[in-house]
C-alpha cells in the first residue's frame, strides 16, 4: 500500500468517525425525546438543526470520499458547538436565567441525566459537537496539505 493510499485511508476513517459520532448523538437525542419522553428545550431543538443534517450530509461525502465535505459540515458543527456550549453554561448557572431563551414550555436547565455528577444531556452534545468539530480541523488541515 503506497503512502498516498494510506492518507486516504485515514482521511475517509476520520471522516467516518465524523459521522458515527453525528448517527449516535442523533439517535442518543431520538431515545431521550421519543423513548424516554424527555421534551426538548428550544436550545436542543437548535442543537438538533445542527446535528441531523450532519448524518446525511458525512455519509454523502464518505461515498465516494469528497474532499470538499468539510466546508459543507464544519459551518453545521460550530454552530451546534455554539448552541451547545452556550447550553452548558446556562445549564451549569454561568449564565442567568433572565438570559434564558426557554422562557415559556420546557426549561432549558431542566435536569433529566446527571451521569457521574457533571455528565447532562447539554454536556453530552457539547462533547459531540467538539468531538465532530475537531476532527473535522484535523481532515481540513490534511487535505490542504
Amino acid at each position: 500500500m503506497t503512502n498516498l493510499d494510506q492518507t486516504s485511508n485515514s482521511n475517509w476513517t476520520i471522516l467516518f468517525t465524523c459521522w458515527i459520532v453525528a448517527s449516535i448523538s442523533t439517535l442518543g437525542s431520538l431515545f431521550f425525546s421519543e423513548i424516554m419522553e424527555f421534551p426538548p428545550c428550544a436550545l436542543c431543538w437548535y442543537q438538533r438543526i445542527c446535528m441531523f443534517p450532519l448524518v446525511l450530509i458525512l455519509l454523502v461525502g464518505l461515498f465516494p470520499f469528497d474532499k470538499s465535505i468539510v466546508k459543507y459540515a464544519l459551518p453545521l458543527a460550530i454552530l451546534g458547538w455554539c448552541f451547545s456550549f452556550y447550553h452548558s453554561l446556562l445549564y451549569s448557572g454561568f449564565i442567568p436565567e433572565s438570559l434564558q431563551p426557554c422562557s415559556q414550555g420546557v426549561s432549558c436547565s431542566e435536569t433529566y441525566i446527571d451521569l457521574f455528577g457533571f455528565l447532562t444531556i447539554p454536556m453530552l452534545s457539547l462533547i459531540s459537537f467538539s468531538t465532530i468539530v475537531a476532527l473535522l480541523f484535523i481532515l481540513k488541515r490534511r487535505l490542504s496539505k
